[in-house]
């Protein structure tokens, strides 16, 4: 028989699931500890991250959110929020952090050491710097890094010497955070793919559109409480500008009728030489 604790982390999932409207699968593989705590502190009061054996998982997963078990794969947890999918992403996306290498892991970048001073007082640390590829040396009495180096290329090996190094140097190359698979709303699943909108674009595109829309709604006079304003300055320049054409004086077209009478009677006056 399945263990009693199996039954009642099944049935805590579940309750997790049933009471928020947006539910997901999250990738936590190579999370460390200390990291882990953090972002579960910087979720609190905004969404409820629980890590279970992807097994159990599966059986809390029923109903529509029974989709989501396609997106299992991994060390994975729940993701539980009462905000929308994009927002709840993005949050996710924010709380991504540069780690140490601990050895082993494939560079997301070219890892690369600057030239200068380092933290390091003059002693054996010299040799050890130039053991793992770092031109290191004593001078004026500080451990300097002499020029700077590429030690490890995008798509490379971190090997667990240099990975030391590089945490002791304060250089943390590895980016760490909740990955996520997939995330349900009302019968819907959303992949990151849909979920990764750029905002600054999507802001200018609303921009554009809207001034496009009320643009058009002006051309064709079609009435709203934003546009009506600019469609009685349009008619009024528009009914100006024909009396002014065919000569109709009104009170509003009599001046600029004189004033462009008296231009005429200049130009003339210079025509005829006074």
């Amino acid at each position: 028989m399945p263990a009693q604790w199996k039954f009642q982390e099944v049935e805590e999932l579940k309750n997790i699931l049933q009471s928020h409207a947006v539910v997901g699968i999250v990738g936590i593989r190579d999370i460390p500890a200390p990291q882990m705590q953090g972002m579960r502190a910087m979720l609190r009061g905004k969404a409820v991250l629980r890590v279970s054996k992807c097994s159990l998982i599966e059986r809390a997963l029923e109903d529509g959110t029974g989709k989501l078990k396609d997106y299992i794969e991994g060390e994975v947890g729940i993701i539980a929020a009462d905000i929308n999918p994009f927002r709840l992403y993005r949050e996710l996306e924010k709380m991504r952090m540069m780690a140490p290498a601990r050895g082993g892991e494939t560079a997301p970048d070219d890892i690369i050491v600057q030239k200068g001073k380092t933290p390091f007082k003059p002693g054996p640390i010299v040799g050890e710097l130039q053991k793992v590829g770092i031109p290191a040396a004593i001078r004026e009495g500080n451990v300097v890094i002499e020029k700077t180096v590429t030690l490890v290329k995008k798509g490379e090996k971190i090997s667990q010497e240099l990975a030391k190094m590089l945490t002791r140097l304060e250089i943390y190359p590895i980016e760490i955070g909740l990955k996520v698979h997939a995330l349900y709303e009302d019968g819907i699943v959303f992949t990151p793919d849909v979920l990764a909108v750029d905002m600054d674009q999507l802001m200018t595109d609303m921009r554009h559109a809207a001034g496009a829309a009320f643009a058009l709604a002006v051309e064709i006079a079609y009435p709203t409480r934003d546009t009506i304003e600019a469609i009685v300055q349009k008619a009024y320049r528009n009914a100006r500008a024909m009396a002014m054409e065919c000569g109709l004086y009104t009170k509003d077209t009599i001046e600029e009728f004189i004033r462009r009478a008296y231009l005429h009677a200049q130009a003339l006056e210079g025509k005829l030489g006074g």
